[in-house]
Parts: structure tokens; C-alpha cells; sequence
């Protein structure tokens, strides 16, 4: 699907993601992470919690908060005056035994001393993103910012000088040539997308239009299915090419759809193997034939 697609068949495309956004809406933000900046009032509070939670969005869901909910406790009432004021290795410390998955406690201190640093500087997290920002360019901007990032002092917490290879805070900071960056899309679309109830509108230097679908197991699985993009690894190419079609539906707003999209794919709703009978439960699925049949029409009336 590409720009030879007709004005008919966007309006189909449109129809079927609209009813899906509007039935995946904010009922369901218990089960994303997206639930834990919302706690909090004050931006830079929100900016800090959505940096934690969505660098430690991998795994399931269950773990995912548990992981989150202890950050937040050790945080506190206010995070970014933590991540303002902590000292790295008491704040090691005071963390104790944390592990989510491969993310180590030293990991998360990390990545919160960064937050503290930006904050400090640019006086949000949001600031500090824009000075890497390439308009027009994502890949661009996420090495950019990934690289800055990495520069600003550790604190000691890696027992070496300058921060170590394969330091785990470095997850988190990824490369679009190495990955598809789905923390940082996913943080981005948090913190850049209006206000709609899921996410924040906390940046709007950043226009939405730039923004990349977050390439999780679930978006990758369905864009294939779907024949959104035929990449065989889930990098940040695939990433783009299911943007790109999102972008014929919404060019200003091509990211609007994720949220209803991964909870589709994380409720099974779109099961990995279909019988006939659970194919029909899927709305994508009835939306993608209804696209062949839309264009098996329109192929014959030119043929005539």
C-alpha cells in the first residue's frame, strides 16, 4: 500500500483504524505503562516517569509495572526534584536489589541521573531533546539525542571513568542503525502527541507528523500480517514503513493509532495462530478484506 492507493481505499483504511482507536481509548490505559506519568500533575514530574517506565517497557505487563511501581516508591512523591538533588551512589543505595530483567539498579540510577542533568540544564527533559531535533528526520534525531545523552556524567556508577560499552543504560539509548528504538518512539509519542486522554502533549516544539510508530513484537507482527511492511527483522526501517502508511490516514498524526493498535495485539485480539472462526474476531483482519475486495473491484471497473 502506497501513494498509487485511492482516495477510496484511505477512507476504508481510515474508517477501520478510527473504529479501532475509538474502542482501544483510555479504558484500557491500565495495561500500558502510559498509566504511571498520568499519576503525576506537574510536567517535569511526568517527563522523569515516563523516562523510567518506558525504558523498562519490556516483558510482560505484570512485570513491567511491578518494576515501575518500584521506581516510583523509591523516587518519591516528586521525581524530578529526585532526580534533581539525588547523589548517584547513595541513591544506589537507597534502590537495594533492583533487577528487571537485564536492567540493573545501577541501570535505572543512571538513567534518572541523566533525567536530573537535563533538567538542570535545559530545565525539562523536553529541551534537551530539542537541541538534538533534525525536522523531517527521526533516525536523525534519536542518534542525535541518544548521543548526547550518553555523554553527560554516570556519576561513578559504572566504577570506570567514562561509561563502559556495555553499560545497561545504553538500552535504553539505542541507535535507529542497530534497532528499532521502540523505548524512545514509544517516549517520544508520550511526551510530543496531544493531550487525548493517553498521552501527555507535554512537548509541542516537536511536531507529531515527525513522530515513528514504537516497533514492538505486536506492531511488527500486525504490519506484516497486514502487508504494512515486508522487513524481515523488526528494525527501525519496519518502524517507518508502517508509519508511512499510518501517515496516508493522518499525515499530521500518523502515531494516533499505536496505543489501539498494541493493545489489539497485546489482548490477542489478533491472535499469532488463527483459525478461520478467530480471523473473523479480527478487526484488522476484516478491515484488510475488505481492501482486497475494494480493490478487485476498482481494478475490474478499469479493466472494462
Amino acid at each position: 500500500m502506497d501513494e498509487r492507493v485511492t482516495p477510496g481505499q484511505r477512507a476504508l483504511l481510515r474508517n477501520g483504524l478510527e473504529e479501532l482507536r475509538l474502542r482501544y481509548d483510555d479504558r484500557f490505559l491500565a495495561t500500558d505503562p502510559l498509566v504511571f506519568p498520568r499519576r503525576f500533575d506537574r510536567a517535569d514530574d511526568r517527563e522523569v516517569t515516563g523516562l523510567v517506565a518506558s525504558a523498562l517497557a519490556y516483558g510482560n505487563v505484570k512485570t513491567i509495572a511491578s518494576s515501575v511501581e518500584r521506581c516510583l516508591d523509591w523516587m518519591g512523591p516528586h521525581p524530578a526534584e529526585f532526580a534533581r538533588r539525588a547523589r548517584p551512589q547513595e541513591a544506589l543505595r537507597s534502590l537495594g536489589r533492583f533487577r528487571h530483567r537485564w536492567t540493573r539498579a545501577e541501570d535505572v540510577v543512571c538513567l534518572v541521573h541523566f533525567a536530573g542533568q537535563m533538567l538542570e540544564s535545559h530545565h525539562s527533559i523536553g529541551r534537551f531533546f530539542a537541541e538534538s531535533y533534525v525536522a523531517g528526520d527521526m533516525a536523525e534525531s534519536l542518534s542525535r539525542f541518544s548521543h548526547r545523552a550518553l555523554a553527560l556524567d554516570h556519576g561513578g556508577l559504572y566504577r570506570t571513568r567514562t561509561l563502559p560499552a556495555k553499560a545497561g543504560v545504553r538500552f535504553f539509548f539505542t541507535s535507529p542503525k542497530t534497532g528499532a528504538c521502540k523505548r524512545m518512539n514509544m517516549y517520544l509519542r508520550w511526551m510530543v502527541r496531544p493531550d487525548d486522554g493517553l498521552d501527555l502533549g507535554l512537548w509541542p516544539y516537536i511536531p507529531a507528523s515527525d513522530l515513528v510508530v514504537p516497533l514492538d513484537t505486536h506492531i511488527y507482527r500486525i504490519g506484516r500480517h497486514l502487508g504494512w511492511s515486508h522487513r524481515k527483522t523488526p528494525g527501525f526501517r519496519a518502524a517507518l514503513d508502517i508509519t508511512g502508511i499510518l501517515a496516508l490516514v493522518d499525515p499530521d498524526d500518523p502515531v494516533k493509532y499505536d496505543f489501539a493498535l498494541s493493545r489489539m495485539g497485546i489482548l490477542e485480539n489478533c491472535p499469532r495462530h488463527r483459525s478461520d472462526s478467530e480471523a473473523l474476531a479480527c478487526e484488522l483482519c476484516n478491515l484488510k478484506e475488505r481492501l482486497k475486495e475494494r480493490l478487485k473491484k476498482s481494478l475490474g471497473r478499469r479493466r472494462r
